[in-house]
């Protein structure tokens, strides 16, 4: 329930407030006033945010004034679609993500645009390809994102870090901060995470549900 010294801006309607009414989490209330604050978003938009557990899949836990750009990285991604495939490949994720854009883009956090889908690179004499080019408006720059369908591995992070020093050195302008890395797995690995992994890329996880 909304506790004494949550201010709530004058911009949530009743609606709104209706929504927030039976949260218990101060931080969580916190959090979602701050969303539709920042992104201008309805109660029924809202409703589904809360519905999907959102402030439970995210990083930040406490205060939240100007959250980093990992913190609102949610885990795991929930990617909607009509039809699951019995056998998930990389290509069919791919597909699916592609399918409904703009709402991977939401679920992935605040702030974040689509450039490209596998986005031809040479490094060295070889060809590689970027399974998605983003880029995040808030905090001004490129995202290299990577999925994968098994659990998280080591060589994943020296793979993204290559991609992220080309995207540095031959995409972004000397006013764009330097890129960050996001790796999408079906499976975290606890190990990697917590020795092998670079304060730029982050990883998550994601989940398939069925559209209703």
């Amino acid at each position: 329930m909304i506790k004494k010294g949550v201010a709530l801006p004058h911009q949530l309607s009743w609606s709104h407030i209706v929504e927030l009414l039976p949260l218990k989490d101060i931080h969580a209330i916190k959090y979602y006033i701050y969303i539709c604050e920042k992104q201008n978003i309805g109660y029924r938009e809202l409703h589904e945010r809360i519905k999907a557990n959102e402030y439970e899949r995210i990083g930040y836990k406490e205060e939240l004034e100007e959250p980093k750009v990992n913190t609102l990285i949610k885990n795991p991604i929930i990617i909607k679609t009509k039809n699951i495939p019995n056998k998930l490949t990389e290509y069919a994720l791919h597909q699916l993500i592609l399918e409904d854009m703009d709402n991977f883009l939401k679920e992935l956090g605040m702030g974040f645009a689509y450039i490209g889908h596998e986005v031809k690179i040479k490094i060295g004499s070889n060809y590689h390809y970027i399974d998605f080019l983003l880029f995040n408006i808030k905090y001004n720059c490129y995202v290299v994102l990577e999925i994968k369908i098994g659990k998280m591995q080591p060589n994943y992070i020296g793979q993204v870090l290559n991609y992220m020093k080309y995207t540095d050195k031959n995409i972004k302008e000397s006013f764009h901060k330097e890129t960050i890395g996001v790796i999408l797995c079906k499976k975290d690995n606890k190990f990697v995470l917590e020795y092998c992994t670079n304060y730029k890329i982050f990883t998550t996880t994601f989940k398939l549900t069925n559209k209703s």
